[in-house]
């Protein structure tokens, strides 16, 4: 494996470990916190295999301007734009988002998301999972890939 972004090796790095999920909608108590400093843009990659039909989970992402350990975290949200008319203003929404995948197979399924772009101004970003069916908890594993150092 290269790691041709960072002298350092941290354009690659875990995210969960592959674990079973809590329980229906408990979110990760205790995320990973990744220094991600200088990085412009981060691409999630997901390995889940559910318990049994039906079988999905959520995440969410925080991301913080300050270090590891230390400051306040912004979750990231959703944006929709209302109707726009001449002569009118307009009144858009936006939403701290939670993200769900719903599985559709019995076998590991492998999915990426991203890029999430950071533009150089957080300084730290972690993920928060939950299993979100009813069918009981399945295993998860988050991998994370900076990209564009600035």
């Amino acid at each position: 494996m290269t790691h041709p972004q960072s002298p350092t090796y941290l354009d690659q790095q875990v995210v969960r470990v592959a674990a079973v999920l809590g329980a229906q909608n408990v979110f990760d108590a205790a995320p990973l916190e990744l220094y991600c400093m200088d990085f412009e843009t981060v691409t999630l990659f997901f390995k889940y295999t559910r318990n049994a039909a039906g079988g999905a989970f959520a995440f969410r992402v925080d991301v913080s301007p300050d270090g590891v350990g230390a400051g306040d975290w912004y979750r990231q949200t959703l944006y929709a734009a209302q109707a726009v008319a001449t002569g009118v203003d307009s009144r858009s929404d936006f939403q701290r988002e939670d993200i769900e995948y719903g599985s559709t197979g019995a076998g590991a399924e492998l999915t990426v998301y991203g890029p999430i772009y950071l533009n150089g101004a957080i300084e730290c970003i972690r993920v928060a999972a939950a299993e979100t069916s009813a069918t009981g908890a399945g295993t998860l594993e988050i991998r994370a890939v900076f990209g564009a150092v600035s």
